[in-house]
């Protein structure tokens, strides 16, 4: 059955660049989902807790997180951990989009309950794949809880 409003998607991501490709990618594989996107681990909790610049907006949880791991302030396996934790906010899923390839990480991201693991391409056709892929599992077959 499909989703009767598409899902917002919510990219923690703290190179410029890369939430831009993100943004065009996710347009060129024709994506209609809304595309929020930070630039650290701190402001993506200050996003899904509505606290901080975000404090009284009322915009809808995501239903998918893109996530870096490598950011300043609050890097993205600290927000992952804070994001497992939370009751509210824990059956969020939870990619990682990273450049990382090292087991340690994939390990420790898995540990800490990530969905998914995947190796930022280093193309922009390999990103406008990723992206659709990405939709077409997270958006269209995986079914989701309703407050997600």
């Amino acid at each position: 059955m499909p989703r009767p409003t598409p899902i917002s998607i919510l990219l923690a991501d703290d190179d410029a660049d890369d939430r831009l490709m993100a943004a065009e990618a996710l347009e060129e594989s024709r994506l209609a989902n809304e595309l929020v996107t930070v630039e650290d681990g701190e402001e993506l909790m200050e996003y899904l807790r509505r606290t901080g610049r975000f404090e009284g907006r009322d915009s809808p949880q995501p239903g998918l997180i893109l996530l870096d791991l490598n950011m300043p302030r609050m890097d993205g396996r600290e927000a992952l951990e804070l994001i497992k934790q939370d009751p509210e906010l824990k059956r969020i899923p939870v990619v990682v989009l990273t450049t990382s390839q090292a087991e340690a990480d994939i390990l420790q991201t898995y540990d800490l309950g990530v969905n998914s693991f995947i190796t930022k391409p280093v193309t922009f056709d390999g990103l406008v794949t990723i992206m659709s892929d990405l939709g077409r599992y997270w958006l269209e077959i995986v079914e989701l809880p309703a407050s997600v």
